[in-house]
């Protein structure tokens, strides 16, 4: 087996995969909670971008209710976010688990 053209393979994937990372930093999910009451927009780099919040279910004497709305927005958010890379790194690993 050519050791180097196994490092030139390993290279060229691992600059495919920071490539990768970059788009995936700009490509977004959006997750809802609270049929819709809560919105969550994540990046496939994992970082929330932002969250709105209804009005008529913000209520001052239930605050752990709109606490776990977001809570939940935010899980799926980031869920699907994780989501989104891992499918866009398996098509570059060929469905190898690497870590990246």
């Amino acid at each position: 087996m050519n050791i180097k053209k196994m490092m030139q393979q390993a290279q060229k994937m691992q600059e495919q995969m920071l490539h990768t990372q970059e788009e995936l930093a700009k490509r977004t999910v959006t997750a809802t909670a609270g049929g819709g009451k809560v919105t969550v927009v994540a990046n496939g780099g994992g970082d929330v971008i932002s969250i709105k919040i209804a009005p008529e279910i913000v209520d001052p004497q239930d605050v752990e209710f709109l606490e776990s709305l977001v809570l939940a927005g935010v899980k799926k958010a980031v869920e699907e976010g994780k989501q989104l890379a891992q499918s866009e790194m398996s098509k570059l690993t060929g469905g190898m688990n690497l870590p990246f």
